[in-house]
């Protein structure tokens, strides 16, 4: 288990020696085209230090990567922009959001599927903005009201990903205790069951219940997401959120272990179209 950034730039690192490996160029090489010492392509590829974005660029430029997603996803890895020297929008709330939920975000923001269990809340890419403020609010007490404005802003902000072109491809199986725990009041709740409804019907979103009759199940330890990019599956992590910080997963093993358990866990829920009704009914008895 790794912290956020250093698993970027492992992740980046070993995606760069691939792309380098397959322009037929040595680290050497590698880094007389840029100017470099070899050591610091080295450095790079290993994961031991960090890179700037336009570090990335020239590295890219040399192995004549044209692909613009990869290319993309490399220079969020890197930390701060996209191919074409963008600053992407999370980076303006630098002073408010810690790097574990920066990182978080710019994944979401690359990834082309995510999968995710939910055990307590709805997903943060389906929350109306009272739920999402009720959330936070209990979440980290005592925020004076102008950041938890701003928390909610970036949390509405992220679901983005679901309207862009292509969308982000999301699967969420929710336990039913998602449903049934009142957050910010029964308005609050009664309109985000009706979103979660909305959301149900949307081609490009795949809800699944677990109601409480399934029993005991794989992921009562807790909830996780998957990240997955189509550009390449290496750069696939899997995330754990704790109390003050989030956890990544990358290794084969621990992505294998997780999506088998997704897997179980789509088998063990209500199918889409019972789910949604389920939702529904909720809703209607809220």
């Amino acid at each position: 288990m790794q912290h956020g950034p250093a698993v970027r730039r492992r992740k980046l690192g070993a995606e760069l020696r691939a792309l380098r490996t397959s322009a037929g160029l040595t680290s050497g090489e590698a880094a007389r085209l840029v100017g470099w010492h070899q050591s610091k392509v080295s450095r790079i590829e290993t994961g031991t230090s960090g890179v700037k974005p336009a570090d990335v660029r020239l590295l890219l430029d040399a192995y004549a990567v044209a692909d613009t997603q990869l290319r993309d996803l490399l220079m969020v890895l890197a930390g701060s922009e996209d191919s074409g020297g963008r600053t992407h929008w999370w980076h303006a709330y630098r002073g408010v959001l810690p790097p574990t939920y920066r990182d978080f975000i710019s994944l979401e923001s690359q990834a082309g599927a995510m999968r995710t269990l939910e055990t307590t809340v709805v997903p943060g890419l389906l929350q109306t903005p009272e739920y999402a403020r009720a959330v936070t609010k209990a979440a980290v007490e005592g925020l004076p009201e102008d950041r938890l404005d701003t928390l909610v802003e970036v949390r509405l902000a992220r679901q983005d990903v679901l309207r862009a072109d292509p969308p982000l491809e999301l699967s969420a199986v929710l336990d039913e205790a998602v449903l049934r725990r009142e957050v910010g009041g029964p308005g609050v709740m009664a309109r985000q069951l009706e979103r979660l409804v909305e959301a149900a019907r949307l081609p490009q979103v795949r809800l699944q219940v677990l109601p409480f009759a399934a029993g005991a199940h794989i992921g009562v330890t807790g909830p996780f997401v998957i990240f997955s990019f189509s550009s390449t599956s290496d750069l696939d992590v899997v995330v754990l959120d704790h109390l003050t910080s989030s956890l990544y997963l990358e290794r084969k093993e621990d992505l294998q272990a997780y999506t088998e358990a997704f897997n179980a866990l789509q088998i063990h829920a209500l199918s889409p179209e019972d789910s949604l009704d389920f939702i529904a009914g909720t809703a209607a008895g809220a």
